[in-house]
């Protein structure tokens, strides 16, 4: 059976996985037209591309669909519980970087800290009635990061977009997003918490486990790990 690989189907992530894997000697190409999610593989037998989302590739390699996948390192710790226990991070490639930040209006003067904002959340229910609101779409994360900090009184609401102008919206009282910059979150008056980050991201190559491999395929990713330089 042929090792599959999962890569990003798009944009500048492709792009850089398909630089770092022909650095290697393995090159990576999407084949058809830009609507198909086909690819082929230059180098090494037994390998197969599989063009997905970034989104896709954890629950994919959790699920031993494919074998091998490069994808954010925040959407594998959100999607998969206790994803040490399925996959295994094999090699950090240098690009995708972008953190996982807690931020707060700026005009909270008082707010600079985790313990802060866990007094500010305090305030906030004993004022209004209700707990602060954070607008996130990584709810494990950042659920698990305040319970370690201790902060409590708030609720995380769901955001797939334009997260930074909750809080302008209403819709919000802080916030939790990815950032590279910063840049979106000062337009938006927002300012990130000192102790705030909640993970530090970037494209990761991963492998699933190796139930349901067969000999080839171990074999197979012998090679190719000897061929990317992968400690074993």
């Amino acid at each position: 059976m042929t090792l599959k690989l999962g890569v990003p189907s798009k944009g500048r992530l492709m792009e850089k996985t398909f630089e770092w894997f022909a650095a290697r000697g393995l090159a990576l190409s999407r084949t058809g037209s830009e609507r198909e999610y086909a690819g082929a593989v230059d180098g090494m037998e037994g390998v197969e591309l599989v063009l997905l989302s970034a989104g896709e590739i954890p629950r994919e390699l959790a699920a031993g669909r494919i074998q091998l996948g490069v994808t954010g390192s925040d959407l594998v710790r959100e999607k998969i519980a206790d994803w040490q226990t399925k996959l295994r991070a094999l090699e950090p490639l240098g690009f995708g970087h972008a953190d996982l930040i807690i931020a707060v209006p700026r005009f909270w003067v008082d707010v600079d800290t985790l313990d802060d904002l866990d007094s500010a959340a305090a305030a906030f229910r004993a004022e209004h009635g209700m707990r602060l609101r954070i607008a996130t779409k990584y709810h494990r994360l950042v659920r698990d990061f305040l319970r370690e900090a201790g902060v409590a009184d708030y609720q995380l609401v769901d955001s797939q977009g334009a997260t930074e102008g909750t809080v302008k919206n209403l819709t919000a009282e802080a916030v939790a997003d990815i950032t590279s910059s910063g840049e979106t979150l000062r337009a938006n008056h927002l300012k990130i918490l000192a102790d705030g980050c909640v993970h530090r991201s970037q494209a990761t190559l991963f492998r699933s486990g190796q139930n349901g491999w067969d000999d080839e395929m171990r074999a197979t990713f012998e090679a190719l790990s000897h061929r990317l330089g992968l400690e074993r």
